[in-house]
C-alpha cells in the first residue's frame, strides 16, 4: 500500500512539473533607456551576434514613433497604432501622441497580443526595442501591465536598461543615471541589468571604471566634496539607497571588444534562467524513457 501511494505521489508531481513546463521556456528582454542611449544599436549588434552564433532571436519594435530599423522585425507595434496616426487624427504633439499610443496599446493588449503571440511558443526568445521616453517606465502604467501580461503567459522577462557612458563621468551624473534606472526597476519589478553603452567612444575609460563598483561611503564622500554642506544628509541618503538596491552595478558594453556583447548576453541569460528549462526537459524525458523501459520489462 505504501509503495502504491508513493508511486501515485510521484506521478502527480511529475504531471504537475510537465504541466508547468508547457508554459516555460519563453524568454524576453525589454530594452529600455533614455533617448539616444543606443537601444536600436544594441538590437542591431545583437541581431548580428545571433546570426553569427546561429542563435534564434526575434526582434520586436515596441516604439510607435520608430521609423526605420537595421535589424529584421518579427513584430511591430505600429501594426496596432503609430504616433504619426495619432498626431494626424488628434492633433497632439510627439510626446502626447506617444503616451496616447501606449495607453491605447494597454487597452487592447489582450486582443492584439493573443493574436500575434500565436506565432511564438516554447523556447522562443524575444527582444523588445522600447521607446526612449523614460516616463513610460517610471509612472505610465502601460509597461507595467505589459510585464504582468508576459509573466501570466509564462514568459521569463528581464529589463535591460541602457545608459550612455557619459552619465557616469562624475558623481552627480552617476546619481542622475542611477535614479532613472531605479525608477524603472521599482515600477516594473523585473530582473534588471544596467548597461553602459558607447564605451568605445569614451576617451578616458579610467573615469568610468571607478564608478562601476562603488560603495555608499565612497560615493557620499565624492558628492560632499562637490556640493554644499546643506546637501550632506541628502547625499548620504541617496548613496545608501543606491547601494541597498545594488544600483551601482553596471555592465560596460564595448562593441569593439570581441567578447563584450557575448559576456553581456550570458549575464542576461542567467538572470532569466535561459537554457535551464531545456535541461529540466531533458532530465524528465530521460525519466519517462526509463519508466517506459521498466513497464516493458515488467518492473
Amino acid at each position: 500500500l505504501v509503495c502504491v501511494l508513493v508511486c501515485v505521489l510521484v506521478c502527480v508531481l511529475v504531471c504537475d512539473i510537465l504541466r508547468r513546463l508547457r508554459v516555460m521556456g519563453r524568454y524576453a528582454q525589454l530594452v529600455l533607456g533614455p533617448a539616444g542611449s543606443g537601444k536600436s544599436t544594441y538590437c542591431t549588434q545583437l541581431a548580428e551576434h545571433a546570426k553569427a552564433t546561429r542563435r534564434k532571436i526575434n526582434f520586436v519594435n515596441f516604439d510607435p514613433a520608430a521609423e526605420s530599423f537595421d535589424y529584421p522585425l518579427s513584430l511591430d507595434i505600429r501594426e496596432l497604432i503609430s504616433v504619426e496616426e495619432v498626431q494626424e487624427e488628434l492633433k497632439l504633439g510627439p510626446n502626447g501622441a506617444l503616451v496616447y499610443a501606449m495607453e491605447y496599446f494597454e487597452e487592447h493588449i489582450d486582443d492584439w497580443f493573443d493574436e500575434v503571440f500565436q506565432d511564438f511558443g516554447d523556447d522562443d526568445y524575444l527582444v523588445f526595442d522600447c521607446p526612449g521616453q523614460i516616463e513610460l517606465y517610471s509612472h505610465v502604467p502601460a509597461f507595467k501591465r505589459f510585464v504582468h501580461y508576459l509573466r501570466d503567459k509564462g514568459w521569463s522577462v528581464c529589463a535591460v536598461y541602457l545608459l550612455d557612458a557619459q552619465f557616469v563621468t562624475d558623481p552627480t551624473k552617476f546619481i542622475s543615471g542611477c535614479m532613472t534606472c531605479l525608477a524603472a526597476m521599482v515600477q516594473l519589478e523585473l530582473p534588471h541589468v544596467n548597461v553602459l553603452t558607447k564605451m568605445d567612444l569614451v576617451e578616458n575609460k579610467q573615469e568610468i571604471e571607478e564608478f562601476l563598483d562603488v560603495d555608499a561611503r565612497s560615493l557620499t564622500h565624492q558628492l560632499n566634496t562637490r556640493m554644499g554642506e546643506q546637501f550632506v544628509r541628502l547625499n548620504e541618503a541617496v548613496a545608501n539607497l543606491i547601494d541597498e538596491y545594488s544600483m551601482v552595478s553596471f555592465f560596460p558594453l564595448d562593441y569593439t571588444a570581441e567578447d563584450s556583447l557575448q559576456d553581456l548576453m550570458a549575464y542576461i541569460d542567467n538572470s532569466i534562467q535561459y537554457g535551464e528549462d531545456e535541461e529540466i526537459r531533458e532530465q524528465l524525458a530521460g525519466l519517462e524513457m526509463e519508466d517506459e523501459d521498466d513497464q516493458q520489462n515488467g518492473v
